[in-house]
């Protein structure tokens, strides 16, 4: 029997759960203040870029901080940062209200002049707070398996996954839409005020997440072989490698979508504030199934299959959205979507946390990130440079459905290439190896 998933476990998890509430806010409040500033599909998507660069230009240094220091000071540390961060937006945000158009306006308004103080200022601050979260992301990832034993990683990871959905984008995103309604800045305090909480709590967690427990002297940071360090394990290692490279692929072709998505939300589906809060609760919804029932699938169907659905799952997704003007059918599609990509995390990040060594976790899962989480940016960039280049032959609205036509055929084809080389035999082959 396994033991309890304990105290610091669920200290984490409520710290998690409360900055997830609100990121789930401020999923609501960022896209629409980005949108009251310009209207421009390159400008809404550079914001994105801005926010994503980090996750190309400095994963692989913080992968190895997280391997030199101690992982839970790192968390507090990034999620105090997060916060400073966002109470400046709010503030600016206040100070700026006056020169900024009604929300009620936006689902027609194609032609705002951009406000370009404010701009600048979002792009600078999105920029670093995308430095702070690549840090933060990395940390936490590689701090559960010293808070839970290897044999309840799965169990742990999808309850986490679970308070995330359930938090983020259940809760967080009708909260936000409530409190933007009441004015624009106010859910950028809510925001700060979430991040601070987290960092009272995990500054509490008690234990040891110093990944070298010995007490010699440290040398200077060599960052180019300790990169090189963890680099060369994940090329080496026939599984992950390619894994690496298949989810990097996949998340370019989300992004590729996700890149003017709030233009999309407004200009075709035609949604008000509290409609787009509502579309997303059905990332919560699917998420929150999936990291219930990801275990069950999993063993069920076997790690392939499972990993096999979700690469089919987005494109045939994309397709149907970009074909539709509902958003109701959007919200079904996106809880299915949001299903499949718990189930694949459950799977996927479990077997990293299980299989890489601790003293090279940080550093091998931060290149991992670097393949998975480093085609986001790029994404972004030419989902916001394909909408503007298609509006000069094509409609303002098909030139917004045309990311996901685009996504629809590239993920079908990824489909086709990557299902044969995550087989179940080569999941389990890896675990035993390990």
């Amino acid at each position: 029997m396994s033991r309890p998933l304990g105290a610091s476990y669920w200290k984490l998890w409520t710290a998690t759960a409360i900055s997830n509430l609100g990121d789930g806010v401020s999923m609501v409040a960022y896209p629409w203040l980005a949108s009251a500033v310009t209207r421009s599909p390159m400008l809404i998507a550079a914001a994105g870029f801005a926010s994503r660069l980090p996750w190309l230009v400095f994963t692989l240094h913080a992968g190895v901080l997280t391997d030199r220091f101690d992982r839970r000071k790192l968390i507090v540390g990034m999620d105090f940062m997060r916060g400073c961060l966002t109470v400046c937006v709010g503030a600016i945000v206040f100070l700026n209200r006056a020169s900024l158009p009604s929300l009620d306006e936006l689902t027609s308004l194609t032609d705002l002049e951009t406000n370009w103080p404010l701009y600048l200022i979002l792009l600078v601050t999105a920029f670093l707070f995308g430095l702070a979260e690549v840090l933060r992301d990395n940390s936490a990832q590689t701090l559960m398996p010293s808070v839970v034993d290897k044999e309840n990683l799965e169990t742990a990871n999808s309850r986490m996954w679970s308070a995330e959905s359930l938090t983020n984008s259940f809760i967080g995103p009708p909260v936000g839409s409530l409190l933007i309604g009441v004015a624009i800045f106010v859910p950028f305090f809510f925001d700060a005020a979430s991040f601070f909480i987290a960092v009272a709590l995990i500054a509490t967690l008690k234990g040891s997440f110093k990944p070298v427990s010995d007490d010699k002297p440290r040398e200077k940071i060599n960052f180019k072989s300790q990169i090189k360090e963890g680099f060369t394990w994940l090329w080496a290692h026939p599984l992950l490698r390619p894994m690496a490279i298949i989810l990097g692929s996949m998340n370019g072709l989300g992004t590729l979508v996700g890149a003017v998505y709030i233009l999309f939300a407004q200009e075709v589906l035609h949604t008000s504030v509290f409609t787009f809060a509502v579309l997303g609760t059905a990332g919560a919804v699917g998420g929150t199934v999936g990291g219930l029932l990801a275990p069950k699938v999993s063993a069920k169907l076997g790690s392939g299959p499972s990993l096999a659905l979700a690469l089919a799952a987005f494109p045939i997704g994309a397709l149907i959205i970009g074909l539709t003007s509902s958003w109701q059918v959007v919200w079904v599609l996106t809880v299915v979507e949001s299903f499949v990509a718990v189930l694949w995390n459950t799977i996927t990040v479990s077997l990293r946390q299980s299989i890489i060594p601790t003293h090279l976790l940080g550093r091998v899962n931060s290149v991992y990130r670097f393949f998975a989480w480093g085609s986001i940016p790029i994404g972004m960039g030419l989902g916001g440079g394909l909408v503007a280049v298609m509006t000069h032959f094509v409609s303002r609205e098909s030139a917004l459905r045309s990311p996901y036509f685009v996504s629809a055929v590239l993920g079908l084809l990824l489909w086709a290439i990557a299902a044969p080389r995550l087989t179940t035999a080569k999941i389990e082959a890896a675990r035993t190896q390990s």
